[in-house]
């Protein structure tokens, strides 16, 4: 698939994704994309952010590829009973382990634990050694459950500009062999 035959979604987590971030710089140079906009990045309410997503991904025309960052992948996959067979492919970066000890907040804790139905199209999963919001073996369990190929990043933080990814290029080109492989 070409980056012009989807509608290619952003999903950034907790407090948006800025500037420098490389869902920003990504989305920036992708005509095919634009970002789900919360109501409250600051404070996230599990039904709102889900129904927000849902609606997106049902205003769409043509197939969806979603690209969620951290808490983003929660309330995608949370979403996606909602959206019948809109969505093409999940590239997700970095998912928080929500339901352990010490999470973040309590508003993130009331994401809960992710659902464990195998996903019904592509999708890949990145995840650090050393991402201080969710362990690589909870990465690696969420991607088993549901189907996903599961990238190791090695030590690189919650990919994200505070652990030194901001344009992220391996990112850049791992996202573009994922797309490539998808069903138009």
């Amino acid at each position: 698939m070409k980056a012009s035959e989807a509608d290619i979604l952003f999903i950034p987590g907790h407090r948006n994704s800025g500037d420098d971030h490389w869902q920003s710089r990504w989305q920036a140079k992708l005509s095919s994309a634009r970002r789900v906009s919360q109501s409250d990045w600051e404070n996230p309410v599990r039904d709102d952010w889900v129904g927000t997503i849902a609606e997106t991904i049902l205003a769409t025309k043509k197939p969806v590829v979603l690209v969620a960052h951290s808490l983003g992948i929660a309330a995608a996959i949370q979403a996606l009973p909602l959206c019948g067979d809109k969505v093409a492919g999940a590239f997700l970066v970095s998912p928080p382990d929500m339901a352990r000890p010490g999470a973040k907040s309590h508003e993130l804790r009331k994401f809960g634990a992710y659902p464990r139905e195998p996903l019904t199209f592509p999708s890949l999963l990145v995840a650090s050694r050393n991402d201080p919001h969710g362990s690589y073996e909870h990465a690696g369990d969420i991607a088993n459950a549901w189907g996903s190929l599961l990238v190791d990043a090695g030590e690189s933080g919650h990919i994200n500009p505070e652990s030194g990814h901001g344009p992220w290029p391996e990112g850049t080109m791992v996202f573009a062999q994922f797309l490539s492989r998808l069903k138009a």
